[in-house]
């Protein structure tokens, strides 16, 4: 369990916070704009610049406050990054993730602010057995400040066609003059994501097997939009490790559920992952979280990387 750091990263944002609220001191009126007239937008991680840049289109600039390989709840901000964060014209991230980031903007002053968490509604998730959720010992560590919600939305593309309206809403308020475009670049995606939804549906329909074992519990929503069955590992915080009993009750379940694949990540340690595989003679391949694009991964993009992770749970699922 990994809480303390968290309480930490915060803490360390929190002092940032203060370095910032002494910048904003000299420089009370930043226009949150770019020197060629863009519209500064922050984003939290990949899922979040991802909707920003796609929505904002040639009228933004974002910059994204994880850098590629960087996992999302590990984050640490530099003083320089939360300046920056205050001279955003708009802010676009997902609270509950990232208690650094939740701090640094709650002192920004930034006016026109879009949570992803806010936009859509949130479950809770844990380690699924059976279908059941199963959040005793090491799986009842949950790393969010929202009281156990799973944050991962952005993995079902229903929610995030939810989240990429409450963005595009906020954008047109920090810069109405381009309301116009910022309307047809969000229907655009919608329509790409309402594509996506019915890819995963079609794909996964004639299926052997609803259960699928990965590393962390990042895939919920995706399991439940398409009647899955996630069983994780770890729960829903990356770094946390299983018990005995947790991987005793997956040897089970591994073989009740004709289970032939274990997942692991592209940004995490795959150590756990592969040593549950050699035991039970399944094979390993990646389901990537989307918490970061970087060289490793399948695709150069959200759309990119879904599609290869619908391939990938194709192919452990027994789809025909």
């Amino acid at each position: 369990m990994n809480i303390r750091r968290h309480l930490t990263t915060a803490a360390v944002a929190g002092a940032a916070g203060l370095g910032l609220l002494a910048l904003s001191a000299c420089s009370p009126t930043a226009s949150g704009r770019t020197a060629d007239g863009k519209l500064r937008v922050t984003a939290s991680f990949y899922p979040m610049e991802f909707l920003a840049a796609q929505i904002g289109g040639k009228h933004v600039e974002v910059t994204d406050l994880t850098k590629p390989g960087v996992e999302p709840h590990d984050l640490e901000l530099t003083t320089k990054q939360t300046a920056q964060l205050g001279e955003s014209g708009a802010v676009v991230y997902l609270k509950g993730l990232q208690p650094a980031v939740d701090e640094a903007i709650a002192q920004s002053g930034v006016k026109h602010i879009a949570d992803a968490a806010a936009l859509t509604s949130l479950e809770k998730h844990g380690t699924e057995v059976d279908g059941h959720h199963h959040t005793t010992g090491d799986n009842a560590s949950h790393s969010d400040s929202e009281g156990g919600n799973d944050p991962h939305i952005w993995l079902d593309p229903v929610k995030y066609a939810e989240v990429a309206k409450g963005v595009n809403k906020t954008l047109a308020t920090a810069d109405p003059k381009h309301r116009a475009d910022y309307q047809k670049n969000t229907d655009a995606l919608v329509k790409k994501l309402t594509g996506l939804d019915a890819e995963f549906k079609d794909g996964l329909k004639n299926r052997a097997s609803d259960t699928f074992l990965t590393t962390h519990a990042a895939f919920g929503y995706l399991a439940e939009r398409y009647g899955l069955t996630e069983e994780a590992i770890s729960g829903l915080d990356p770094e946390s490790e299983p018990s005995a009993h947790r991987m005793k009750a997956l040897h089970t379940l591994a073989a009740d559920h004709h289970v032939s694949t274990v997942f692991f990540e592209t940004i995490a340690n795959p150590a756990t992952a592969r040593t549950l595989a050699g035991d039970l003679h399944l094979r390993t391949d990646v389901l990537d979280p989307l918490e970061g694009i970087t060289t490793k991964s399948r695709g150069r993009d959200y759309f990119g990387v879904q599609r290869a992770n619908l391939a990938a749970l194709q192919k452990a699922l027994g789809s025909k």
